[in-house]
């Protein structure tokens, strides 16, 4: 009876663990902007960046879903 329970739980385990697809990241930067909105530059004179990294996601082209004919 213990190795049925065991078989069902490994199998359930097995079943919803979550395949995980590896997302592409990339970073984006932009200017850093004051309370008044003037660029902030650091001694040297350049401009002091912001970056943050963010997930890309594919685009799926797929078919529209045909619309609902009127109701009589």
């Amino acid at each position: 009876m213990n190795y049925i329970i065991a078989a069902f739980a490994l199998i359930v385990l097995i079943a919803t663990n979550p395949a995980y697809a590896e997302g592409k990241t990339k970073e984006v930067c932009r200017d850093k902007v004051d309370k008044a909105g003037n660029i902030v530059r650091d001694k040297s004179g350049k401009t002091t960046k912001v970056c943050k990294k963010v997930k890309v996601h594919k685009k799926v082209d797929g078919t529209r879903v045909p619309e609902k004919a009127p109701k009589k």
